[in-house]
């Protein structure tokens, strides 16, 4: 086994780890719910960047309603977030499954 290869084997992983958490923070996702009263962008590691609400649309609802509308706006742009930050581990991984990071 050769162990300075193995060495930079890794270290171009870490490299390529580091890039892409770069990327996952740089890409942003939206959701919306209330026919676009409400919007949400979350970036690639899951990170809430953005949260608007239509104040119009906020005075004529009640909380139940605004949480709902919140929770669906945020569903939506965690799993847009979600699944390009799995197709971005693909990528990187050659297909093959990583834990969390």
């Amino acid at each position: 086994m050769d162990v300075r290869n193995l060495l930079e084997q890794a270290k171009e992983l870490e490299r390529r780890l580091r890039e892409t958490d770069e990327l996952l923070k740089a890409h942003e996702t939206h959701g919306s719910a209330a026919d676009g009263a409400v919007n949400v962008r979350v970036n690639g590691a899951g990170d809430v960047t953005v949260l608007q609400l239509d104040p119009q649309w906020l005075a004529g609802v009640d909380a139940a309603q605004a949480t709902a509308a919140i929770l669906a706006a945020l569903r939506q742009a965690t799993a847009a977030s979600r699944s390009f930050r799995d197709a971005e581990r693909a990528r990187l991984s050659g297909g093959l499954q990583l834990p969390d990071f």
